[in-house]
C-alpha cells in the first residue's frame, strides 16, 4: 500500500494537532511563528497556521519546506484568510 503523498491530503482529513491564528500579523511574522511552533510539535504532529498577510501565501510554505518541514495539501484560501497544514516529518 502506497502512503498519501503531501498534495493528496485534504483539508477536512486533517486534524491539526495545534492551531496559529496570525490574523491581522504582517510578514515576516506568519513565518517566524509558525517555525518556533513547529519546534515544539513532535514527530507527526500537524499545525495549522491562519493568517491574512497576502505574501505569506508564498512565505510559510517556503520556508517551512526550507526547514524540512511538510506542507499538506495546497494552501486553503477564504477571502483574505489563508490556512496551511504542516507536518512535523
Amino acid at each position: 500500500m502506497n502512503p498519501l503523498r503531501a498534495e493528496d491530503y485534504k483539508p477536512e482529513q486533517i486534524q491539526p494537532t495545534m492551531t496559529l491564528n496570525l490574523e491581522g500579523e504582517p510578514c515576516p511574522y506568519p513565518v517566524v511563528y509558525s517555525l518556533d511552533a513547529m519546534e515544539q510539535l513532535r514527530k507527526g504532529e500537524i499545525l495549522e497556521v491562519i493568517a491574512d498577510c497576502p505574501q505569506s501565501f508564498h512565505a510559510v510554505p517556503e520556508e517551512a519546506r526550507r526547514a524540512g518541514y511538510v506542507l499538506l495539501g495546497v494552501p486553503v484560501t477564504d477571502g483574505p484568510t489563508i490556512r496551511f497544514y504542516i507536518l512535523k516529518p
